[in-house]
């Protein structure tokens, strides 16, 4: 199983997505520091993941929500998550 997921910071008040095979180790490495790009941001709140039988299709999806349409359609998608965390 592939998985897409967004995580959130409250310190950084900021959002990341990305993609794995394993999204409890993933969440792990986020948490600890090891990822460069969410180093700053710990303690990191898994908020939303879809899974995904096919690699292609998961790092498309990936891609997408990292784009404007993307963007607009998690805000849509998580309106009642935002505002509680």
């Amino acid at each position: 199983m592939y998985y897409v997921y967004i995580i959130y910071s409250s310190k950084e008040n900021k959002s990341y997505k990305g993609f794995t095979k394993d999204i409890k180790s993933r969440l792990e490495e986020h948490n600890l520091g090891r990822v460069k790009s969410t180093v700053y941001g710990k303690p990191w709140k898994l908020i939303y993941y879809q899974g995904f039988i096919n690699e292609t299709d998961a790092r498309r999806e990936e891609l997408f929500l990292k784009s404007g349409k993307g963007r607009e359609r998690i805000k849509y998608l998580l309106q009642e998550t935002f505002k509680i965390i």
